[in-house]
């Protein structure tokens, strides 16, 4: 607009405040706010998410989602936008308000958009917190400098600034731009590796490691792609980059080896699935527990306690580890009581077979088993197998309920479990 240099547009707004055309415009723009906030509310109603609730189909969530959230400002932009546009058509002149309400529009729709978008892509925290401030307070602060008429003298500033790397020429100016242009396409490249990131993770019929592989490249393949992308949007020779591809071998090859090491054995853990989300798994005497998520470092176990361990990668594939649920789930699970000598062995093994075979966790197939192990010193031992289809669910709890049946039933039946009897003889003195 080239109205709004050198401060002509506050100009012509100010000189404006005294016409009928402006109380006309400012009329015009309340009753295009009532029909924006209507048809916003309408939108968001119709689509489930009216009063904060989200509805619909959840592949959409911050597609359809983020659009109902806009709604308001993107519908009084565009009906602002055909206002102006009518009145320059039939040559009505002061209409400065309706300039000044785009650029304040255009800023509002702007901030919405990077906001849910950045929201969307990345876990909400702290970090996101102060970057959706940044980023508004930038948007809004251009917003004014175009507004007033300084963003020309500005850039014009910028770009006076300038160095050379290599054969390649460079203004501040360009810089600010690179940075702009690459967080958008990276932003929009992560988007969109989010939306089907969802779309996969619905497809059941795929292996879940699959499905995490596709996703891990499908994000690096598109943030690869914005990133030459943006780079050629500003000037820059992509070509350049080899010399930042050189650099970065000899950081993998130094500082980053160990990361770099993580990050291929991710891969490795996913595509031969020796490792698969929902795996029980175990590391050592105390460390047993599911596999809940592999990143691009680590693999987070959550144990049967609830506590989240995070292992990386390469400790996976270089050690050994127990796969509790490899091939199959089914975990056996044995207990032993010792009973005295003077018991009736077929009647205690029955009692315990069936007491076994009542527990709603202990599977039918393989049957529950009594073997007799040992004739210790104060009590023949048997021990009790049985198997079941949960291990994820811990086998402390289980094991805990059939001893403690096994100690009611006995005790009812007349069936005694010694403990160990020492006879102490004291010899007199010689």
């Amino acid at each position: 607009m080239n109205e709004t240099k050198n401060f002509a547009l506050l100009q012509d707004l100010w000189a404006n405040l005294n016409t009928v055309e402006f109380y006309c415009l400012a009329g015009a723009l309340l009753v295009i706010l009532g029909i924006s906030w209507w048809l916003a509310y309408r939108l968001r109603r119709d689509s489930g998410y009216a009063h904060g609730t989200e509805g619909g189909n959840a592949l959409l969530a911050f597609g359809a989602g983020s659009l109902n959230r806009i709604a308001f400002p993107l519908i009084a932009l565009v009906l602002v936008a055909t206002l102006r546009w009518t009145l320059e058509y039939l040559q009505v002149g002061h209409l400065a308000l309706l300039s000044v309400a785009l650029l304040l529009l255009v800023s509002w729709v702007l901030v919405r958009i990077f906001v849910y978008t950045l929201r969307g892509v990345f876990p909400y925290g702290n970090f996101l917190k102060s970057f959706e401030r940044f980023t508004s307070f930038a948007i809004w602060i251009g917003m004014v400098l175009e507004m007033t008429g300084l963003a020309d003298p500005i850039i014009a500033g910028l770009e006076q600034v300038s160095f050379k790397v290599g054969k390649q020429e460079f203004d501040l100016w360009m810089l600010l731009q690179g940075a702009v242009t690459v967080c958008i396409t990276l932003l929009a490249a992560l988007w969109i590796a989010t939306l089907l990131e969802r779309r996969l993770m619905a497809v059941r019929e795929i292996d879940a490691n699959l499905r995490e592989v596709l996703v891990r490249i499908a994000k690096a393949l598109l943030s690869v792609i914005a990133l030459l992308l943006s780079l050629s949007l500003i000037g820059i020779d992509v070509t350049a980059l080899s010399v930042f591809s050189g650099a970065l071998a000899v950081g993998l090859g130094m500082g980053l080896q160990r990361i770099a090491s993580n990050y291929v054995s991710g891969f490795i853990i996913l595509l031969d699935r020796s490792i698969r989300l929902g795996s029980l798994i175990t590391l050592d005497s105390s460390t047993t527990g599911t596999v809940t998520r592999i990143t691009t470092r680590y693999t987070v176990l959550q144990t049967l306690s609830g506590t989240e361990v995070l292992i990386p990668n390469e400790y996976l594939v270089g050690n050994t580890v127990r796969n509790l649920s490899f091939s199959d789930k089914r975990l056996r699970v044995a207990t032993t009581v010792g009973v005295a000598y003077d018991t009736d062995v077929e009647k205690a093994i029955k009692l315990m077979v069936e007491i076994a075979q009542a527990h709603p966790r202990v599977l039918a197939d393989p049957k529950p088993g009594v073997a007799l192990t040992e004739f210790a010193d104060s009590a023949i031992l048997l021990e009790l197998g049985f198997w079941v289809g949960d291990p994820e669910l811990g086998t402390g709890g289980v094991r805990s309920d059939i001893n403690r049946e096994i100690l009611r039933v006995f005790r009812k039946e007349g069936i005694a479990i010694p403990f160990p009897q020492r006879e102490v003889r004291v010899l007199p003195n010689t």
